[in-house]
């Protein structure tokens, strides 16, 4: 097996991993709410990420050296796990999948202001269909329009600023401010709105938040093998087949059977998405690759990003050799 085609098969386990993550937060959110289940994923998740983090034996300190961007980053990445949890909760998977797989194009249009990024016409048209794929979902006067939609396009825009944010300091940053600001806040201020919406939790509805950390856990540590085996070009598009495993969990626990509408809007997304990613790639149309180094999924602030764990393997290994 080509190297490529192993990283192609280790991203595919990964995003199965995270699709399945999602699928225990919709079921939870049937009963909880997101503060409370974002609350429990992150006191889950802790104890994997500092066990990782401490192993990490170079000098340094925890105070950002650009605090605003990290704040900034911070309170996106916080609003987008409250969102994106509030969307699985209320919305069929396929649907939130496919609004929030916008992200990458809203990427594209931050990275303008923030990066100083160029985007030509051949990127602006792949942004233009994509966000004419967002509509096709939503269906503007057809469907009702809620609180959840609106959820989930907030996730897609905060997975997006999180993202192209960490493009722009992740390199003056430590990984280990950028992966713990926004786990601590979300433990600070999930909790805190969880004491007013707190509903008792038996055991079982416990394991399965520890289940999702660790589901989360193992998928970001097999997604950085994936990237070592092979390209990135190869590696990202991967993330698409989340909705592959949504339409099945979908009709085989929820009874969710997606429309030809919202499969036709999810198929011009990934399609604008792919080829934004193509194109980066293949040099000279792209002087950041803003999309490319996104390395994941949507942002949550409850497990570290795939870029930064990436980011602090490379650093461990120089300061070995």
């Amino acid at each position: 097996m080509g190297p490529n085609a192993k990283g192609a098969l280790l991203a595919l386990l990964s995003f199965g991993l995270y699709a399945t993550h999602d699928l225990i937060v919709k079921g939870l959110g049937a009963t909880y709410s997101p503060f409370q289940i974002v609350f429990f994923s992150v006191l889950f998740s802790f104890p994997l990420v500092v066990g990782m983090l401490i192993s990490d034996s170079r000098p340094g300190h925890l105070r950002p050296n650009h605090p605003w961007w990290t704040a900034l980053r911070t309170v996106a990445a916080v609003t987008t796990a409250a969102a994106a949890f509030y969307a699985f909760s209320n919305l069929p998977l396929a649907q939130v999948y496919a609004i929030i797989f916008a992200a990458p194009l809203i990427i594209t249009i931050l990275s303008i202001p923030i990066l100083g990024e160029q985007v030509r016409l051949r990127r602006w048209m792949a942004v233009i269909m994509g966000l004419g794929g967002v509509i096709v979902v939503l269906r503007p006067g057809v469907t009702q329009f809620d609180l959840a939609h609106l959820a989930a396009l907030v996730a897609a825009f905060g997975s997006a600023l999180a993202s192209i944010i960490v493009r722009k300091i992740g390199n003056d940053e430590r990984p280990e401010v950028l992966v713990l600001y926004p786990m601590l806040t979300n433990f600070v201020v999930m909790g805190a709105l969880t004491a007013f919406v707190y509903v008792p939790m038996p055991l079982e509805h416990l394991a399965l938040n520890a289940t999702m950390a660790v589901l989360g856990f193992a998928a970001s540590m097999i997604i950085i093998y994936a990237y070592k085996a092979a390209e990135a070009v190869i590696v990202a598009p991967m993330q698409y087949s989340q909705i592959l495993w949504a339409v099945v969990f979908g009709a085989a626990f929820f009874d969710e059977w997606p429309d030809r509408v919202t499969l036709a809007g999810a198929a011009i997304i990934i399609a604008s998405g792919v080829y934004i990613v193509l194109r980066e790639g293949s040099g000279g149309a792209s002087e950041n690759t803003p999309v490319l180094q996104n390395r994941g999924r949507y942002e949550t602030g409850t497990l570290p990003r795939v870029s930064t764990l990436l980011r602090l393997r490379k650093d461990r290994s120089k300061a070995q050799s």
